[in-house]
Formats: C-alpha cells, sequence, structure tokens
C-alpha cells in the first residue's frame, strides 16, 4: 500500500467513526416510539379527512358519485364505508387497539384510493403504505393496547 492511500485512508476514519456513531444512535430508537409515530400520523390522516368529508356531506356525496367513482359500489354506500372507516380506525389506532386488524383495513382502503380514485397521488399513498407495512410487520408496540392484552393474558410463569 502506497503512502498516498493511507493517507487518504486516515483522513477518512474520523468521519466514518462519526457516521458510525450516528447510526448506532439511530438503532437505538425503540420500535415502540416508532410504531407509536407511525400510528398518531396514519390516524391524523384519515381522521382529518373524516372530518372535511362529515363537514358538508352533500358535497361528500356528490364527491363520491362524481370524482371517486369507486367500481362496483353505489357512491352514497361507498361515501358511508369510506368515512365510517375514517372515524373508527384513528381512535383504534391511537390507542393501539386491534391494530394489526384496523392497518389491514387501512392499507386496502389506499390500495383502492390509488388504484381507482387519485392514482397520481401516489408519492403521499407511498408514505401511508410505509406508515401501514410498518404496523403490519411489527405491530403496534409496547405502548398500546393491543401491547397491555397480550400482557394481561400472557401465561404467568412460575
Amino acid at each position: 500500500m502506497t503512502a498516498n492511500a493511507d493517507a487518504r485512508r486516515g483522513a477518512l476514519a474520523i468521519p466514518i467513526a462519526a457516521c458510525d456513531r450516528a447510526i448506532a444512535a439511530m438503532e437505538l430508537i425503540p420500535f415502540w416510539f416508532l410504531a407509536l409515530v407511525c400510528r398518531i400520523g396514519l390516524a391524523q390522516v384519515f381522521w382529518s379527512s373524516a372530518q372535511a368529508h362529515l363537514a358538508n356531506w352533500d358535497a361528500t356525496l356528490t364527491l363520491f358519485a362524481e370524482e371517486y367513482r369507486v367500481p362496483l359500489l353505489p357512491p352514497e354506500f361507498a361515501a358511508n364505508l369510506a368515512v365510517l372507516v375514517e372515524q373508527v380506525a384513528p381512535p383504534l389506532l391511537v390507542l393501539g387497539l386491534a391494530t394489526r386488524m384496523t392497518a389491514t383495513g387501512l392499507l386496502g382502503m389506499t390500495a383502492v384510493i390509488e388504484v381507482f380514485v387519485y392514482p397520481q397521488a401516489w408519492p403521499t399513498h407511498i408514505q401511508w403504505f410505509a406508515m401501514i407495512l410498518v404496523l403490519l410487520r411489527g405491530g403496534p408496540g409496547l405502548v398500546s393496547l393491543d401491547a397491555a392484552i397480550r400482557r394481561f393474558f400472557a401465561p404467568r410463569r412460575a
């Protein structure tokens, strides 16, 4: 090895070590915190949508009839179903109750929105998908009713 190569390697040692320390610090972020952030973020998105739809129900019905037009579902049924999901899912997510089931429903709803309603909004939908997939993969985390219920019903060790 040449002296020049050794000098370059030595000059990179400090930034590489700093990056390694930063990565190690990020790896200390507990999963429960990541899951909580995903749960709250998703809850906000869908709750806000529900509130907007409920603010003017006639406009919502028109929107579902003229712009959203979900295949195979009558507009009034689709509007009622969407708003129901948008109202029920957020509290469940915030509480961390039935999290994986709720996330599965939101995954389906997001897929319908992406495919049939707003395909051009994929940059937003992929963010929702990412948060949903975190919850499907890892569950709600320790700070959730799901975890508390699991602990309560877990077999006691002697």
